[in-house]
């Protein structure tokens, strides 16, 4: 497929890349590869997330059918999140690209610096 036609095909989807691609969602997915976890346990493991972004992205994610909401009526009641077999199938993929940035971390890093260096005035 030409470059051309790959990007026109991708073109529809692009909101479903912006949302499988962004920091948050990509945490979520990581997280929940070895099965449920409720809200306060998923803000302890990705702890840099603010609780209204991870509310967010659980949101999208839910929307997109990526990962299930459960709440159990107990007294506070019990809320899980899960991935879906949809959610499943997205973790080999968002699991290689986290690879992929831990392996290349430092060489994006210098290459950053060195354009900071050469464009600051």
């Amino acid at each position: 497929m030409s470059r051309r036609a790959l990007v026109e095909a991708c073109n529809p989807s692009r909101h479903i890349m912006a949302r499988v691609g962004d920091t948050w969602s990509m945490l979520i997915v990581i997280a929940l590869r070895d099965g449920p976890l409720r809200f306060n346990e998923l803000k302890r493991a990705i702890h840099h997330a603010s609780q209204r972004m991870l509310t967010l992205s659980l949101r999208g994610l839910e929307r997109d059918g990526l990962v299930t909401r459960t709440v159990t009526p107990t007294k506070p009641p019990r809320v899980d999140y899960e991935l879906t077999a949809l959610g499943h199938s997205l973790r080999r993929p968002v699991e290689a690209l986290g690879s992929w940035a831990i392996e290349h971390q430092k060489k994006i890093e210098r290459a950053q610096q060195k354009y900071d260096a050469a464009t600051s005035r």
